[in-house]
């Protein structure tokens, strides 16, 4: 006996699925009720379901809703396919954490040569790793630690030891009501230039990124003193910096 179609609502509490997550299946196209009724309710076949079930699987593996629709969606789709897709990924994300154990062996060599940080300090850094994960692919990380080593540990202390003295010089300039389009300000708005070109390696993707992460998450310029305030000052005198004499 063929069983009877269910309802969106019906599927959705015996499956443990919001009513939500299934309208949304619906309009990706990836799970649409084969039936309906004349007055326009969602009915779901048992092909409808067995398909749904597909769906959570390959959920449950890590795949995007884009990429489960083309995998189930493909004529010859098969459990051989979906671990092959599943080895691909889990491969990236091996990738990824390869890059992560790099830099954090990096840090390690760093706190060797230091006196042992503080609670406070480790927190920090955990927060900036975080944020960079986040913000720049692993593409761009990698360009960043090959700049790092092209750079050399003493010239990152010396731009790290010059960051704090030049956002002070600027806060003084924005307290004294100084124009930004003024020679002073110009001066210190092209070795904050610099600076920044010094960390990008003049690659817009890495400074895009940069600026998205200050411009999303406040707590990371305010640990160096530079609130919004201080940032939309910066960004006058950048483009009076830019401007044709």
């Amino acid at each position: 006996m063929q069983p009877e179609p269910l309802k969106v609502g019906e599927l959705a509490r015996r499956t443990g699925l919001s009513i939500r997550t299934l309208h949304h299946y619906d309009e990706l196209g990836l799970l649409s009720p084969s039936l309906r009724t004349a007055s326009g309710y969602r009915l779901y076949t048992p092909e409808d379901v067995a398909r749904l079930q597909r769906i959570l699987s390959l959920r449950q593996l890590g795949f995007a809703l884009e990429e489960i629709k083309r995998c189930i969606d493909e004529p010859d789709y098969s459990p051989v396919r979906v671990l092959d897709l599943h080895l691909a990924k889990a491969r990236e994300q091996l990738a990824v954490q390869q890059e992560l154990c790099r830099r954090l062996e990096a840090l390690a060599t760093q706190l060797r040569s230091a006196e042992t940080p503080s609670v406070d300090q480790l927190v920090q850094t955990i927060e900036v790793m975080t944020m960079f994960e986040k913000y720049y692919t692993p593409e761009q990380l990698k360009e960043l630690e090959a700049r790092r080593q092209a750079l050399g540990e003493d010239a990152i202390r010396q731009v790290q030891e010059e960051w704090p003295r030049l956002i002070a010089q600027v806060r003084t300039e924005l307290e004294k009501g100084t124009d930004p389009a003024s020679e002073s300000v110009q001066k210190l708005a092209r070795r904050w230039q610099e600076l920044i070109q010094a960390f990008t390696g003049g690659n817009p993707g890495i400074e895009k990124s940069l600026n998205t992460m200050y411009q999303q998450e406040p707590g990371a310029g305010a640990r160096f003193g530079m609130d919004p305030r201080l940032m939309e000052y910066v960004g006058r005198a950048m483009a009076a910096l830019k401007k044709p004499e």
